[in-house]
């Protein structure tokens, strides 16, 4: 089910309501939200919950001063950073630029990482251009899986099938199937574990493979 936009004043509370569950291990009350927000009504906070609580963001206790519930809000607590990695002309190892907490059922594996679909798209598998890939290094690949493949600095996300020592990988599209051989210079880094997307390209929205 779609959930209905915030006005601005919704949006500000219910972001306080994520910030302050994320510090703390209890929800603020009708009053705390006032106070912080400069709202100096508390029926027009509980009018506030009351239309979150209707558009689907939060669920509510009646007769609890603290009984908001966040739909859906993992916080602080049960997440796990995951490096964002990238590739460097020149250097064999992959960078860390930087970290992205994520719900710890979303990851397969403490050694998984995330990298930036910037070489090429791959519709079949659900990635465009500037989706963040997320990699399970420690999952042996079979045919048929999906793998993120690095050749030099571009990266590479295709069906993978072995033909003696022979790398196979499906055209994402319409494009070109590699073969990829002894000589050449790859490295399999993983299995295709998932993609995240947002609106502006950066961040998570996920689509689980």
């Amino acid at each position: 089910m779609t959930r209905a936009p915030l006005s601005p004043v919704e949006q500000q509370v219910y972001h306080f309501l994520l910030d302050f569950l994320s510090e703390h291990t209890f929800q603020p009350s009708v009053r705390e939200i006032g106070k912080q927000l400069k709202i100096p009504s508390t029926k027009s906070v509980t009018d506030l919950l009351a239309s979150l609580e209707k558009k689907g963001y939060v669920a509510r206790e009646t007769g609890r001063s603290r009984g908001v519930t966040i739909v859906g809000f993992a916080g602080g607590a049960g997440t796990i950073p995951v490096p964002v990695l990238r590739a460097e002309s020149g250097r064999a190892e992959m960078l860390a630029e930087d970290h992205l907490t994520l719900d710890r059922r979303l990851v397969p594996a403490d050694d998984a990482f995330l990298v930036r679909a910037t070489s090429e798209a791959a519709p079949a598998h659900g990635v465009r251009l500037g989706d963040l890939v997320l990699v399970h290094p420690s999952s042996r690949a079979k045919d048929g899986d999906v793998v993120v493949v690095r050749a030099a600095t571009a990266l590479l996300v295709r069906a993978m099938s072995r033909q003696g020592a022979t790398l196979h990988l499906a055209a994402p599209g319409a494009g070109v199937a590699l073969e990829l051989g002894q000589g050449d210079e790859y490295v399999v880094l993983g299995v295709l574990a998932g993609v995240f997307r947002t609106t502006d390209d950066r961040g998570p929205k996920t689509e689980n493979a």
